[in-house]
């Protein structure tokens, strides 16, 4: 019993040293970063090379009967969008917003 008691103890002593460490995460602001001509066509390419096998992709699964054509074309739809949203931004990713219907929770 003794033993039981002092290995839950342990437990949870090891468990408070190493909690605080991961609340901090979000507290500070990154510094804003704008990318140069270069650094943009540079980002371009591989973004839209990726777009492209992508695209390959879910082809192949259409061609497989994974999707439908239509499935295909709708996802396809939402990764040109998130291209263009991409490329409004200057290719800086937006991943710092908060999603979902609780963001005002923290």
């Amino acid at each position: 019993m003794r033993k039981k008691l002092s290995g839950l103890l342990a437990a949870v002593v090891i468990a408070l040293v190493f909690l605080p460490g991961g609340v901090g995460a979000e507290g500070k602001p990154e510094a804003e970063v704008t990318l140069t001509e270069e650094q943009k066509t540079e980002m371009a390419a591989l973004q839209t090379q990726m777009l492209e096998q992508k695209k390959v992709i879910l082809n192949k699964y259409v061609e497989y009967g994974v999707f439908t054509e239509e499935k295909a074309q709708k996802i396809i739809a939402h990764m040109d969008k998130h291209y263009k949203k991409l490329e409004e931004n200057g290719f800086i990713p937006t991943w710092d917003r908060k999603h979902g219907k609780h963001h005002n929770e923290e």
